[in-house]
């Protein structure tokens, strides 16, 4: 097995592992690499839905997934199929003004999946079954560099804080109204650390993301002119890894301390399916991890939690 560094700040692609027949003592390879480098790429493994499953067990529990908007895209409780195929007629495909696909279009913002849960993510794996050939990246950044280079003043303003995340809010910067009433009662808004530390190497990471809604014990604006700063802080153009696909292409990477994002492509002629399988956090990073409402937030929801966000205005015009 050969580990080669994509980026200064993060990534590896691994060479000579086939991960449907990996041992314990390779395992223990890509294990150990995976906390230094927080994403990892697999070129060429050719996994049938249990076999992403059964590998990505070996890092832990898997997630079950939510339910997303306008279908059912679980075809498995630990199974996410990302594509734009309309499941109902297998040859046609989705463009960016379908309603399941403004749905998706969340994931062209910068986010680490699952912080909108109690218990966030620890890993997600993604693979490329079939690829567009042209657009459709994903693109990754460090939280811990992001973490390691901010002034030792911010940091002191940062730790201790506990952020509210919601992806009723995130999803509400793209375009309102894509939740139901059932939705909204699954999905309560939840607290976690601004600051977080690896368990295995003790390094910290902000933990921030589109879903990242409000900094508790601050002004409102301020607390949002505080994350979008952070955002900005930790995505600028050099710190960026960018993943093209190929197909069968197996990219893993580290919920704790990685943002990502999806790039966008011509999804009305072209086919991107891909699966996705989440591992399961081992805990919540506040205590207790359900949001309080108050009557601030409220107010916030009365004029739009979305409203004025940049996100609102960049994200649909990418999607399209």
């Amino acid at each position: 097995m050969k580990i080669v560094p994509l980026h200064p700040h993060l990534g590896a692609r691994v060479e000579g592992v086939q991960l449907q027949a990996i041992d314990d003592a390779t395992f223990a390879q890509v294990f150990d690499a995976f906390q230094e480098y927080s994403v990892l790429v697999f070129p060429a493994q050719r996994l049938i839905d249990e076999q992403q499953m059964a590998f990505s067990e070996r890092f832990g529990p898997l997630e079950r997934t939510i339910r997303a908007v306008g279908k059912e895209d679980r075809l498995h409780p630990n199974l996410v199929d990302l594509s734009n195929i309309d499941p109902d007629h297998d040859e046609r495909l989705l463009g960016w003004n379908d309603r399941r696909m403004v749905y998706q279009s969340g994931n062209q913002l910068w986010h680490t999946d699952s912080s909108f849960k109690p218990v966030p993510a620890m890993a997600s794996l993604l693979s490329g079954r079939e690829v567009p050939p042209a657009g459709g990246e994903t693109e990754f950044v460090s939280m811990r560099h992001a973490w390691d280079t901010l002034p030792e003043a911010t940091r002191r303003r940062l730790e201790g804080r506990v952020v509210v995340h919601s992806i009723l809010y995130s999803r509400s910067t793209i375009a309102p109204d894509l939740f139901d009433p059932e939705h909204e009662r699954e999905l309560a808004p939840v607290r976690q650390a601004l600051v977080r530390a690896n368990p295995v190497n003790g390094r910290q990471a902000i933990y921030i993301g589109s879903h990242a809604w409000y900094i508790e014990g601050m002004d409102h604006a301020e607390s949002r002119t505080l994350l979008d700063d952070l955002l900005t802080h930790t995505t600028r153009p050099e710190c960026v890894l960018q993943h093209r696909w190929t197909p069968w292409d197996l990219v893993m990477w580290d919920n704790r301390c990685v943002l990502h994002r999806g790039r966008p492509w011509d999804a009305a002629r072209h086919k991107r399916v891909m699966r996705r399988t989440t591992i399961a956090g081992e805990g919540p990073t506040a205590e207790p991890p359900w949001a309080t409402r108050t009557p601030v937030w409220d107010g916030i929801i009365a004029e739009g939690v979305g409203a004025g966000h940049p996100a609102r205005t960049t994200a649909r015009g990418t999607a399209r």
